[in-house]
């Protein structure tokens, strides 16, 4: 009996996604644990597993559409043997791809209904389409693997990061791979041109101006959007302190020493959120969720961490910033960073949290205000650190390294005096770090 295989709900807030890629076609055998699918969310694009055995006899949403909603059928899976006449599959399945679905509606995919998994190990041989993970394809791009001649020993013949690995770099032919699959990417001046433009983009462009146009990507609109809602929602109030850091860079120096035979490298940012997490404990009132009708107060501090990735921000969470300690945090914000780069976080790990910090001062810049990442109602951003004039503790006149750090507070759920209490807490903790381990 035919088995609707249905767009699924990656992260709890996921109302739709991009259908990036299918791994497998009509006709392929697919067992419970096999990749089907790529599938963009908001935030990453994650690998989608079959969870029944059977065959595919239709898929219902071409690859590459956007928009499609959690629910919707995206491909029906039949039983070996089974005739895919059978199967009546909805026909609006997915908006952008019906009208491209309904010609491949043949007897074709009963005719070769039997291969077996393995049968075509090479990449090249699914089609024109390369079966390979997104690691092993990133790996590829970087070695100058042509994957068209890698032989793949995952699922199906699915190319992995040991396939890469193993090939021999330098063989790519980017010029001349699949013409269907790399025009677009090698031939910006063609990508523009095909992109269908919405009539608000065409009134802003200027023609005389060489340019290219590309769709916003998924994780691009969610970031428009929740910022937007940020700035129209939230009234922001600002408040900065200027902070010395020589006591806490000489501690840092100490800890690195003692961890280094382990590996472990402690960053002045792992230390800061721990800072963080301490005096939003500290001070409580600034570790909260306006909620509309109510305020909910978090008892422990969970500090989601901007990161910045190809396309745009993520902000994975250090769970309990206030009772870790530096080197578990510092572990902690290494696997995580990684792991958002290469889009493996899973939708616990960045959604969530119950304040940020964003750090731009290893970028040189020396202040900024950040805009506050709903339904968070502090964001701490923090500047670089450079020699200064100081006023030193005896009243002499000396020269400290200082930083400028600048929260962000929703003023619906944050006074002024408590945003204030708050910075005046983190300045304790970094000007005086060995409070944070005592």
């Amino acid at each position: 009996m035919p088995i609707e295989i249905k767009m699924p709900a990656l992260s709890p807030t996921m109302e739709e996604g991009k259908l990036a890629k299918w791994l497998v076609k009509e006709g392929d055998t697919v067992s419970s644990g096999d990749i089907m699918a790529e599938i963009e969310t908001d935030k990453a694009t994650m690998e989608f597993e079959a969870v029944d055995e059977g065959v595919i006899g239709k898929i219902s949403v071409a690859e590459g559409t956007e928009g499609v909603k959690v629910g919707t059928v995206i491909a029906v899976l039949v039983e070996e043997g089974e005739d895919a006449s059978a199967i009546d599959a909805p026909k609006a399945a997915a908006p952008k791809a019906a009208a491209k679905e309904e010609a491949p509606k043949t007897e074709a995919p009963k005719a070769e209904s039997k291969p077996a998994p393995a049968a075509a190990p090479k990449a090249a041989a699914s089609g024109d389409r390369v079966v390979a993970t997104p690691l092993a394809k990133r790996i590829a791009d970087a070695k100058g693997v042509d994957l068209s001649g890698v032989t793949g020993s995952g699922p199906n013949g699915r190319i992995v990061k040991a396939d890469v690995e193993a090939a021999q770099g330098g063989s790519a032919k980017k010029a001349a791979p699949a013409p269907a699959a790399s025009a677009p990417a090698a031939a910006p001046v063609a990508a523009a041109s095909s992109v269908e433009m919405a009539d608000e983009t065409r009134a802003l462009l200027d023609a005389r101006v060489p340019h290219s146009v590309e769709k916003l990507s998924g994780m691009r609109k969610t970031i428009a959007r929740r910022l937007a809602q940020s700035k129209q929602e939230a009234p922001h109030i600002y408040l900065s302190v200027d902070v010395q850091l020589d006591k806490l860079l000489e501690l840092r120096s100490q800890i690195n020493a003692t961890l280094e035979k382990q590996g472990v490298k402690v960053s002045v940012n792992d230390m800061l959120v721990k800072a963080l997490g301490m005096a939003l404990v500290a001070v409580p009132e600034c570790n909260v969720t306006f909620a509309g009708n109510e305020l909910i107060k978090y008892e422990r501090a969970d500090i989601s961490v901007a990161v910045s990735i190809p396309g745009g921000l993520i902000t994975p969470i250090v769970t309990a910033a206030n009772e870790k300690s530096f080197s578990a945090i510092a572990k902690a914000t290494k696997d995580l960073a990684s792991r958002a780069k290469e889009g493996k976080l899973k939708p616990e790990e960045y959604q969530g949290g119950t304040a940020s910090i964003s750090n731009m001062g290893m970028m040189g810049i020396k202040s900024f205000s950040a805009v506050i990442n709903p339904p968070q109602s502090t964001i701490l951003a923090i500047g670089a650190g450079d020699k200064r004039p100081w006023v030193m503790p005896d009243g002499s006149l000396g020269v400290a390294t200082v930083m400028s750090a600048t929260g962000s507070f929703d003023h619906r759920a944050v006074d002024g005096a408590d945003g204030a209490r708050l910075m005046a807490a983190f300045r304790e903790f970094v000007e005086n770090p060995l409070s944070m381990i005592a």
